[in-house]
């Protein structure tokens, strides 16, 4: 039964997108059917076989790996903090990310995270049939993370027009950054956790060519090099020199951004949890069962429940849903992270995957930060004008990736 209810979910929530579509009648709908049929057979791949298990597996334990070499540096600062029985939040995630995300820009420097970016997204492309930016793109957010990936593009978002910018504004609510992977790992079970990258990459393509879909004319279907904003050339020619900055000077700017990205994610953690805290305090005074979980679950519940769960962990995961979206992942991570192995199996895998993004309101708030910076006026005022597009794709999206996983893990 509950297999059942989560099939039909996956078309609910296809038919909540086409709803709320900007043109119905622009829909590509063989396009969509390959797409979902691909992401069903990768979800089936890497959960139902010994070899996809492996690989996901592998992927894991690796970035695991890197967090624990990662624990020789800050041991060497904080001696007292690390390999003890109770490491701080601070301590065993987010420090980490001071040598992780230096090593993917390294990757960056070397040129090769840019030549597996540009062949996957063309690969994408060719096999979607969609528009080859876009697809460049999503994979683009998937190893350098969504205000990153709109930084290194600003050539490309400059010369698209409006309407395909606000579909990379909404495709950016549904990414992560490969840099952070090792945190989530270290706290979720790492399997689901990289089952449902790949799988959010297709499923963005999906929901946002459903909710503005955008006829691209083959002489704007190029890609502009991922070079920054000061790039001139396409990916054809990439191979173009150009000067880069020196190594040293590169690396030290790269590990300043991590600190930096250490304490954003610090500051809204303990900033969020204690609003949230404070919303619970003034809730509790009306009534002592009313809170923000509370009424959050009720919302959710009905989506929740499409994902195949029984009435109470979808009432739970009704509650965790919009304790991210209105926090982050984080928080939601943070409270469940030493429970998650009790969960039963399917209640595990669609947890994990709905946490896998950066999809809440804060993030909201980057994306039209960033683009603000990067584009005209014009651009940014219809980006800023579809905000609800930007938060219902990425819930959809979200929504999607955990039932399509659903769909295999019981």
């Amino acid at each position: 039964m509950y297999l059942v209810v989560n099939i039909i979910g996956l078309a609910i929530f296809i038919l909540i997108a086409f709803a709320f579509s900007k043109n119905k009648k622009e829909v590509k709908w063989k396009s969509i059917a390959i797409m979902t049929t691909l992401n069903i057979v990768l979800a089936w791949f890497l959960t139902s076989f010994s070899i996809g298990r492996n690989i996901v597996l592998g992927a894991a334990d690796a970035f695991n790996a890197l967090v624990q070499v990662a624990y020789t540096g800050v041991e060497f600062a904080l001696p007292s903090m690390v390999h003890v029985k109770n490491m701080d939040f601070v301590v065993s995630v987010l420090l980490p990310i001071l040598m992780i995300i230096p090593l993917f820009d390294i990757l960056t420097y070397i040129g090769v995270l840019p030549f597996i970016i540009k062949w996957i997204g063309k690969g994408l492309a060719k096999i979607t049939g969609q528009p080859k930016f876009e697809s460049f793109f999503a994979v683009e957010m998937m190893f350098l993370g969504n205000t990153e990936a709109l930084a290194v593009s600003s050539l490309q978002l400059k010369q698209m027009k409006a309407e395909r910018n606000l579909t990379l504004a909404m495709m950016s609510m549904s990414c992560v950054t490969a840099s952070i992977i090792g945190a989530y790992t270290s706290m979720m079970p790492g399997q689901f956790i990289l089952t449902a990258i790949p799988i959010n990459i297709i499923n963005a393509i999906i929901v946002t060519n459903i909710l503005n879909p955008v006829n691209v004319p083959e002489e704007e279907d190029t890609i502009a090099t991922m070079q920054g904003s000061g790039s001139t050339g396409t990916v054809e020619e990439a191979d173009a020199k150009t000067e880069k900055e020196p190594f040293f000077s590169f690396l030290g700017d790269s590990i300043l951004n991590a600190g930096k990205l250490v304490l954003i994610i610090t500051a809204n953690v303990i900033a969020f949890v204690a609003l949230a805290a404070l919303i619970d305090k003034l809730l509790g005074l009306i009534h002592p069962w009313i809170s923000l979980e509370h009424i959050l679950g009720i919302i959710l519940y009905p989506f929740a429940w499409l994902l195949g769960l029984n009435g109470g962990d979808a009432f739970q995961m009704a509650q965790y849903m919009g304790t991210k979206l209105v926090t982050n992942e984080f928080v939601v991570m943070g409270k469940v992270t030493d429970t998650i192995n009790s969960f039963q199996p399917h209640f595990k895998a669609v947890l994990t995957v709905f946490l896998t993004s950066f999809a809440n309101f804060s993030t909201i708030g980057m994306i039209i930060g960033c683009f603000k910076g990067l584009v005209d006026k014009e651009k940014n005022d219809l980006i800023a004008k579809n905000v609800g597009y930007l938060l219902l794709s990425g819930i959809l999206v979200s929504l999607l990736s955990a039932g399509t996983v659903g769909l295999f893990i019981w």
